[in-house]
């Protein structure tokens, strides 16, 4: 059928007519509009704020959105429905305790532009689908339930009865519950979050796939063995007063901006920052704070004192490096330098972790690493004779084959130096998205323990299921193999955020039913399985309005704060759920009278849902009493609070040893990481331009090291082809543009989801099984009309690419 065909001809890099123009005689480097400036050297400022504005007008959300930002991270207003990163606990801006990131996902929010059933009546899926992830994005706000029946080429209104006896009646012709998975998105509230796994609990199955499986699901496999908590250890007050802060594949210009404020209060404190990334970012070297009169005309403030540029997956080699210099200056300075009552009292496996350096040298450590030896010397002087040191990572680390081990090597660090549990030291995994801890909290895991289980079947009285569930990547795989055969996705953008594009496709495809919960229209919801609902929502700057009462929600931020959350704008439509009301609706359509949890009791009352919660879950006693109060309240953090650690170990953190990796390249391969643009969250694409690397009106550029280019016989401008040849298939991402950057050499830099194509379902982390995106082997090639010919036939076969 037409629109099961062409939809996956436009999965693989979302390639659209017009890329197929010829550059411009002038411009070599125009496919689109492609424009070049020199990158910048400090984040924020003045054109910040015009970035978010501008989003706003294009919006038609100026007035509205600027109501609702004044309204966001304040203390009884709502939370930004971008990044995790924490609101401060007493004093926050009147003004803006918000940043570019935070507008521009709250203008695709308050938009005024509406999808109604005109709409896709008027546009079939198949012309949808000839779109680019930013053009659908654009298009504007769901107003009413959707459906796509069998062999349908249009989306067609039904009603909210309607489409819950749908998915009911689906469930329920399962062979087994475990034919079903239930996806979550890390936006999703605590109480839609609770609700969510608890169905799926009494349904009868732990397939809960979650965003976390392809983000911070390495901090957790790493933490929870050695710290005795999947969490970081500090509060956003240790930024303020500390002596050294570590970042490690993590890019806060972008990824978390706010978090530049922070990192420029404890500068101004007398901090020093160590940035080790294997691109010179922005948000690394500087910041101007657009509140500040310096940050307005005047230089702002540096940030990294120390930038040390790492090859993709050499952060081994440099940890390793660091501590084996560490251990010679405690040789020279007998307990100046390592905290041996803390290793005494507080670790395990001292001596065998001291011991494995006797095989190690530093020169070559750094050349593994790519980093001078003078330089790995300074950061090691840097953290030599100090204590209080907070470490913050990315996905730069956790999405490495090796991230767990990495990760468990800051531990080794941080153990040494006795940094954790103390103020102004611990670690801070920099989370993604907003409540996407929330969500692990309230249980929504594929392989809970015993101990929750037990709590949750004590309290609600039925047989919680106890073989473990798919993650992301098992979740695919069993969509492809027809072992599971009903995908409900609580928001997100299943196809756009996941691996190997072409293969995920069709696994999707494969799919009896595939439901989504979505505030807007994504790629997710055109390459679809035999039916297919689009359930709208409300976000989280939305009014939620129950019984014609404003409710509101609570979430949880990465330092371990819950707090409440009140939307403060007239929804787009009257005809829209909140979550929780869709997850209860659905439980009670499909388990009818065989049901044991009360799910009208939960789909009228957000009360009674955090009632429950407070018996099922440590940690939120007096739940609706404290949620009310001013901040919220932190959640127990025994490895910050008490310095107790690991359980099977008496409570103490062991040293890991951990290998080095080999990453040897074929001659004529490159190792490339996905990043994000900085007009860009998650899948959400913004606008087309990533300001501070320079690149504007495009995005399929590949970042390469001049050297290599002039090796390989390119130039700046050339269009090439890129392959991927894990498991003996040939994977295609075919019409980049190669743009000069200061990447290590043999190393190459690309955004997401363009090329997710490239990046095998098999090529995931150790432990985690998180897809391994930041470490693939690809190939460059000229760009040939020739693949991109073939790719396109292969698309519209239906077949993958080999």
């Amino acid at each position: 059928m037409q629109d099961q065909d062409h939809p996956q001809q436009k999965t693989d890099g979302e390639i659209i007519q017009a890329l197929r123009k010829a550059p411009d005689a002038e411009n070599p480097f125009k496919l689109l509009d492609l424009r070049l400036t020199p990158p910048k050297t400090w984040a924020a400022g003045v054109p910040a704020v015009m970035a978010a504005m501008k989003d706003l007008v294009e919006e038609k959300a100026f007035f509205r959105g600027n109501f609702a930002l004044l309204k966001m991270n304040q203390f009884k207003g709502f939370d930004c429905p971008s990044c995790a990163w924490p609101d401060p606990d007493d004093e926050r801006s009147p003004i803006a305790e918000y940043c570019e990131n935070g507008a521009k996902a709250l203008a695709e929010e308050a938009t005024t532009k509406k999808l109604t059933a005109e709409f896709f009546k008027n546009n079939a899926v198949v012309d949808l689908a000839k779109l680019d992830d930013y053009q659908i994005g654009k298009l504007g706000r769901l107003t009413e339930p959707m459906y796509l029946p069998p062999g349908g080429t249009h989306y067609q209104p039904v009603s909210w009865e309607q489409a819950f006896e749908k998915i009911g009646a689906h469930l329920n012709a399962l062979a087994s519950p475990d034919e079903a998975a239930f996806y979550t998105s890390g936006r999703t509230s605590n109480e839609a979050s609770f609700v969510y796994q608890l169905f799926a609990k009494e349904f009868g199955t732990l397939n809960m796939p979650d965003c976390s499986n392809m983000c911070h699901e390495t901090s957790g496999t790493a933490l929870r063995p050695t710290i005795g908590i999947g969490k970081g250890t500090v509060k956003l007050e240790d930024f303020y007063d500390t002596d050294v802060i570590v970042i490690i594949g993590q890019n806060p210009g972008t990824n978390a901006p706010r978090m530049m404020s922070a990192l420029a209060k404890g500068k101004k404190n007398g901090a020093k920052i160590i940035a080790i990334n294997p691109l010179p970012e922005a948000g690394l070297m500087g910041f101007r704070n657009p509140q500040a009169v310096s940050g307005v005309v005047g230089e702002g403030a540096k940030l990294a004192d120390l930038y040390l540029p790492v090859k993709i997956n050499g952060d081994m080699a440099l940890l390793k490096a660091i501590e084996l210099l560490l251990l010679d200056f405690e040789k020279k300075f007998p307990g100046k330098v390592l905290h041996q009552d803390f290793i005494r009292d507080k670790t395990a496996g001292y001596d065998a972790f001291v011991q494995q350096f006797e095989k190690y040298q530093l020169d070559t450590l750094a050349e593994e690493a790519g980093i001078a030896p003078a330089a790995i010397m300074e950061a090691a002087q840097i953290l030599a004779f100090k204590k209080r040191i907070i470490v913050c990572w990315g996905m730069g680390l956790t999405q490495q084959p090796n991230g767990v081990d990495m990760i468990r090597e800051i531990l080794n660090i941080l153990l040494l130096k006795g940094s954790i549990g103390i103020p102004g030291g611990g670690v801070c995994p920099v989370r993604g998205h907003s409540n996407v801890q929330g969500n692990r909290t309230m249980l929504i895991d594929e392989k809970p323990t015993d101990e929750q289980l037990d709590r949750l079947e004590q309290f609600f009285g039925f047989k919680m299921p106890r073989k473990h569930g798919y993650d992301v990547v098992r979740a695919i795989k069993a969509m492809h193999e027809e072992k599971v055969k009903v995908l409900f996705c609580m928001g997100g953008n299943f196809l756009s955020a996941t691996p190997d594009t072409t293969y995920t496709a069709h696994a999707l495809r494969r799919l009896n039913l595939l439901v989504c919960v979505s505030t807007k229209l994504n790629r997710g919801h055109l390459v679809h399985g035999k039916e297919a609902l689009i359930l709208p929502t409300y976000g989280r700057s939305d009014k939620d309005i129950v019984k014609g009462a404003v409710q509101f929600i609570s979430t949880e931020n990465s330092m371990g704060v819950v707090q409440h959350s009140k939307g403060v704008l007239d929804p787009v439509s009257t005809n829209l759920l909140n979550e929780t009301q869709i997850v209860c609706r659905m439980a009670m359509a499909t388990l009818g009278s065989r049901a044991v949890v009360n799910w009208q009791r939960y789909h009228d009352s957000y009360d009674a849902v955090r009632d429950d919660i407070e018996q099922c879950i440590p940690g939120f006693e007096n739940y609706n009493k404290r949620i009310r109060e001013k901040g919220g309240f932190y959640l127990p953090n025994a490895a910050r609070d008490e310095q107790k650690f690991a359980e099977q170990y008496d409570h103490r953190a062991p040293f890991t040893l951990t290998e080095l990796p080999d990453n040897r390249l074929e001659a004529d391969e490159y190792m490339m990481a996905t990043t994000r643009t900085h007009d860009q969250f998650n899948t959400t694409i913004y606008g087309l331009d990533d300001r501070y690397r320079g690149v504007h009106q495009e995005r399929r550029v590949i970042f390469m090291n001049q050297k290599d280019i002039d090796k390989a016989g390119f130039k700046a401008g050339d269009k090439v082809d890129l392959f991927n040849y894990d498991d003996g298939i040939e994977r295609v991402a075919p019409l980049f543009i190669i743009v000069p950057y200061p990447v290590p050499e043999r190393n190459t830099v690309t955004y997401f989801p363009e090329t997710n194509v490239l990046v095998s379902v098999n090529n995931v982390v150790k432990e985690s099984n998180m897809p391994a995106s930041k470490y693939v082997r690809i190939k460059v090639r000229k760009h040939s009309e020739e693949v991109w010919k073939k790719v396109e036939e292969m698309l519209v076969r239906g077949e993958r690419q080999r």
